[in-house]
């Protein structure tokens, strides 16, 4: 459904409501990417979204509230730390880990937690999300509207070319805004009484997933930010690991040609084309600013070479673009990580599966930006 977000909102999102209610599963639009919604107190509701993705049974999904009225109902407690993160960054693309009731008091589908005594809580800021969540009276368990491991959809056409066939609709509520998931942070290591203004005893969070709200920004409310070893893990690590939250595992965001970094200068990246193409290959690549590259298709991810929230917004349309071509593989840079850079580099390698080609003169060094060869 196409939605008019300056009219009659609710009455346009009326037919949406109630599949919801009947626990169907549709596409709907955040600020971050489209999401996949089920009522999240329904098992039949969330199978459908596992199903429709065809997503690993132990990734967990992220329930959107719209309340917090709706958190008070989810979780058993709400640490001083997360409450502070909420008043400060909600709505908004921030995520938190919380400990869920326990027994019969909690009524989430044990499917929506992956057997996990947590659940990751949001509250969306589109205007869509919030009417579509407030008028279903539900909390709405929401993945990204994509099959499982391909780019997360930025647009309403995105999740059609996936799931059409699977799913009971979609809400077109045009492009979203940030262009990447939400940051997800685990809030379950802090307990107790709120002892100071930077949120509790000890105002420790870990950054289970990066996003558009950085580190920096965290640490401006809480005192202790890490990073979980799980964002770190390479090869057979990843299956050690019992992820607590979506996107930690597997290779995900991936174009269907094989993707590759290049972590070096303009010049090598050059030759590394070059020579890709003299082996007979039809070559794709992402460039920023005005590094002009021979190559059979290119995607430009922002007009100034450091611009990274322009990057963010548009990597998923361009690793999807490159699914209409017939290249044999795609080259991207490696971007500074800073800021947003930290979130889309994470993507980014997801997306090439961690492989990355090193100019010798960085290795020799040992600085390599995406510390991967």
């Amino acid at each position: 459904w196409k939605v008019n977000i300056k009219g009659d909102l609710k009455g346009s999102l009326q037919r949406a409501v109630e599949l919801l209610k009947a626990n169907e599963v549709i596409g709907f639009p955040t600020e971050t990417v489209y999401g996949l919604g089920g009522n999240a107190f329904s098992d039949k509701a969330i199978e459908k979204i596992f199903k429709a993705k065809g997503r690993p049974s132990n990734n967990p999904l992220i329930v959107h509230v719209s309340s917090m009225e709706q958190v008070q109902d989810l979780v058993d407690t709400v640490p001083p730390v997360a409450q502070r993160l909420m008043e400060q960054f909600w709505p908004g693309p921030l995520t938190l880990v919380l400990r869920t009731k326990s027994g019969e008091e909690n009524k989430l589908s044990k499917l929506v937690t992956c057997g996990l005594p947590s659940v990751g809580v949001r509250m969306p800021n589109h205007p869509v999300a919030l009417e579509l969540l407030k008028s279903a009276a539900l909390p709405i368990a929401a993945p990204s509207a994509n099959r499982s491991g391909k780019p997360s959809p930025t647009k309403a056409e995105h999740v059609v070319a996936d799931l059409s066939t699977r799913i009971s609709g979609v809400v077109d509520g045009g492009d979203t805004g940030i262009g990447l998931e939400s940051t997800v942070v685990d809030c379950t290591c802090e307990q107790g009484p709120s002892n100071d203004s930077k949120g509790g005893t000890t105002g420790k969070v870990v950054i289970l997933r990066p996003g558009g709200v950085t580190a920096e920004m965290l640490s401006k409310v809480a005192k202790d930010v890490s990073v979980d070893p799980g964002l770190l893990a390479t090869g057979n690590d990843e299956s050690k690991l019992k992820p607590k939250s979506p996107g930690m595992l597997y290779t995900h965001y991936a174009p269907n040609a094989p993707f590759i970094l290049v972590d070096g200068s303009i010049d090598f990246f050059r030759q590394t084309v070059k020579r890709a193409r003299e082996d007979g290959k039809k070559v794709g690549v992402l460039v920023t600013g005005n590094n002009l590259i021979q190559a059979d298709h290119a995607e430009i991810l922002a007009a100034e070479e450091n611009d990274l929230t322009s990057a963010s917004q548009k990597l998923y349309g361009a690793l999807r673009a490159f699914d209409s071509t017939d290249v044999d593989i795609i080259y991207g840079p490696v971007l500074p990580e800073k800021g947003i850079g930290v979130a889309l580099m994470n993507r980014m390698l997801k997306a090439a599966g961690k492989q990355v080609v090193v100019e010798p003169s960085k290795q020799k060094k040992g600085n390599s930006a995406a510390g991967v060869t």
